[in-house]
């Protein structure tokens, strides 16, 4: 495995005041370096997505060390948190598929190397990876990948199309399964892999902190009577996310005589594909519009989970490290996912953990009869072991998802990479 594992835990005295600032995410004056990394992010959009979060976390922890980092990328909502948190901006449209675009994006982010000295370049999406991978190659400087997700692979096209995330110097992946599937995959050898889990706002997804009134306000925006059981999906509206599993588990507690239980679908449709209204026809032809609800994205999304009664990951492609995931267990809250939806590493099960150390169900993937029986089984336990399965998750994201872990394992990469080990220790 990866030197870089999620398993590996650096001493406390390592935990600078620095890193620490990258917890609570906030964007902090960081002290000069005399030596400073540059750092190109290059992220198709910067729109919300994992990809876009990851790299604000970036920008955080390279600002709050005292390095430098220059984020290319389609401008989005995003945007004011990665000049916030330090980084330079530069407008690029990195997500166009067409390769002449992708040949002239390679030519500028060589410029942009030269003219900034960027040291690397660390691509977190495929069409930009191919340019930025150019761009490394012919400035001679290094070149990472991140992988948050699984990509699928139709055919040869598609498989020759992915495959440039596994050629960075470093392939950085968000979960222990992320590793196995571009190990599995691509042949990647097990040094260049580094496995550095995502971190989440322990302090703004604290279940203490969440007022009877927040629960109470979303609940009446999603029109939830307070006895309901709330059944809460989360991200955007794709196929692989696994929505229409959900549907037709809602389908099947109808027919096994589940009342008074609500599905909530929050998150977005971008429009480009058909699928949202593909998930309508099925909604009306499973004859579940009465339990099913398609919200907008929750602007309070701690009280979001705290009005739920499980959140669920329906997946039928591997995600990786989900953050909802982890936001919903800091949440404590369970959490019923597909076998791709999240690896052992993020959401502890039976089998593979005794029953006392669980923090949720998991079902296989595109088994809608598999979910429905979860939903029940979950509902069917009293609620203080329900309880104490949601305490256990957030005791488990709290002790393996810290966000100064993090910033140390990436600095300590990037210092590899260009052959300074200084480099991972704070300003």
């Amino acid at each position: 495995m990866s030197n870089f594992s999620i398993r590996e835990r650096p001493p406390a005295a390592m935990r600078s005041a620095a890193l620490l600032n990258v917890v609570a995410g906030t964007a902090v004056a960081a002290a000069p370096r005399n030596n400073p990394i540059t750092v190109m992010i290059v992220v198709p959009t910067l729109d919300v997505g994992a990809a876009e979060i990851g790299a604000v976390e970036l920008v955080r922890i390279l600002h709050g060390a005292g390095h430098r980092a220059i984020v290319v990328a389609r401008a989005g909502r995003l945007l004011a948190d990665v000049t916030a948190a330090g980084a330079e901006f530069v407008p690029l449209d990195v997500a166009s598929k067409n390769p002449l675009v992708m040949l002239r994006n390679a030519a500028a982010l060589i410029k942009l190397a030269r003219e900034r000295h960027c040291d690397v370049i660390h691509a977190l999406g495929r069409a930009g990876a191919w340019s930025a991978c150019a761009a490394a190659r012919l400035r001679g400087i290094p070149f990472i990948t991140s992988w948050y997700k699984g990509f699928r692979e139709q055919n040869v096209l598609k498989r020759l199309y992915n495959g440039v995330m596994a050629r960075g110097d470093r392939v950085v992946a968000g979960c222990d399964q992320l590793a196995q599937l571009v190990n599995d995959r691509y042949g990647t050898p097990w040094e260049k892999i580094a496995v550095v889990p995502c971190s989440i706002d322990f302090c703004h997804f604290d279940p203490a902190q969440v007022t009877r009134e927040r629960i109470a306000a979303v609940r009446r925006n999603w029109g939830v009577e307070d006895d309901t059981k709330v059944i809460l999906v989360t991200g955007r509206i794709l196929r692989r996310k696994g929505h229409h599993v959900a549907v037709r588990a809602m389908q099947r507690l109808k027919e096994f005589g589940l009342t008074n239980f609500l599905c909530v679908f929050v998150g977005e449709d971008r429009g480009h594909t058909n699928y949202t209204g593909e998930l309508w026809d099925l909604v009306l032809a499973t004859g579940t519009m009465d339990v099913i609800r398609m919200a907008t994205p929750a602007r309070d999304m701690p009280a979001a989970y705290s009005a739920a009664a499980a959140v669920v990951s329906a997946a039928v492609q591997p995600e990786g490290v989900q953050r909802a995931m982890l936001e919903a267990q800091a949440m404590a809250r369970p959490v019923i996912v597909s076998d791709l939806g999240a690896g052992p590493d993020v959401v502890l099960t039976a089998p593979a953990v005794p029953v006392n150390r669980v923090t949720g169900l998991r079902f296989p993937a595109g088994d809608d009869r598999a979910l429905a029986a979860a939903l029940l089984q979950l509902f069917s336990m009293p609620a203080p072991v329900v309880a104490a399965m949601g305490g256990r998750g957030r005791d488990w994201v709290l002790g393996h998802f810290d966000a100064a872990i993090g910033a140390e394992q990436m600095l300590r990469l990037y210092g590899d990479v260009v052959g300074r080990p200084e480099a991972a220790k704070s300003a």
